[in-house]
């Protein structure tokens, strides 16, 4: 039988989402959890391959197991062997044929960030951080430029492995709750870092640096070398996967942090 799995993790206590030779990957945990509570060896394959540092509120899995359990038994028989720092909220039986990356028709990142003088001290990796206020009308006029199907070369790292760097960008937000900073994306995929690259280059116009053109301009050059530093991944959350609603997939509960608008 084919399990689908909803998690969360805090990536701030791995080296990214991918198995690595020294199991400090996410999905090392997860298998080895999984492993342990099924008494069989378990492979997971996931919708999106979070990097060292970021978080996930939203990450769906699948496996296929030659066992049966309950529901419900997936998720505490999982977390029983899981590290703290990462959780299975939710577990259901899917088709044989469901695919957690490739059946995904979007996915949805958010990327929160404080502006304040110091550093945040409790939100230590749950948020990124600039050391001045942000003109958050300023970002919004600029992300009107990257709405819709595009070639994102210039927000692309450089070690991307994706065979084409056109997307399609279906929602790019940003509001502010006072001191924080909210980025929402929604896309059919994600480029290697694209959604930091973005951020990095938005906190740009927002200081005042460049203007809310210069977006549009860097889109169409395509030149990576032109654009802001990658920003840093503490402020990361995939927040979101969405499927067709006909499998019947269970919601994620809000999240305190990153649902709050």
């Amino acid at each position: 039988m084919r399990i689908a799995l909803g998690v969360e993790y805090d990536g701030s206590a791995f080296c990214g989402w991918q198995t690595q030779p020294s199991a400090c990957g996410v999905q090392d945990h997860l298998q080895s959890a999984l492993s342990r509570f099924a008494d069989f060896p378990i492979e997971v394959t996931a919708a999106g391959r979070t990097d060292a540092g970021v978080h996930a509120i939203a990450q769906v899995v699948h496996f296929d197991s030659p066992v049966e359990r309950e529901a419900f038994s997936w998720v505490r028989g999982t977390n029983t062997f899981l590290e703290e720092r990462a959780r299975v909220l939710w577990a259901a039986e899917v088709p044989d044929d469901f695919h957690a990356r490739f059946d995904a028709r979007s996915r949805t990142y958010r990327y929160l960030l404080v502006d304040t003088p110091v550093a945040p001290a409790v939100l230590d990796h749950r948020v990124g951080w600039f050391h001045k206020p942000l003109d958050v009308a300023a970002m919004q006029q600029a992300l009107e430029a990257l709405r819709g199907e595009h070639d994102f070369s210039a927000f692309r790292d450089a070690q991307c492995q994706a065979k084409s760097p056109v997307r399609d960008l279906m929602e790019a937000r940003v509001v502010r709750a006072g001191p924080l900073v909210a980025f929402t994306f929604r896309a059919n995929a994600f480029l290697h870092h694209m959604v930091r690259n973005i951020v990095g280059a938005l906190v740009y116009v927002g200081a005042g640096r460049e203007s809310a053109s210069w977006i549009g301009d860097l889109l169409a050059s395509r030149d990576r070398t032109r654009s802001a530093p990658t920003f840093m991944p503490d402020g990361l959350y995939l927040a979101a996967v969405e499927y067709d609603p006909a499998l019947g997939l269970p919601a994620f509960p809000r999240h305190p942090l990153v649902d709050f608008q």
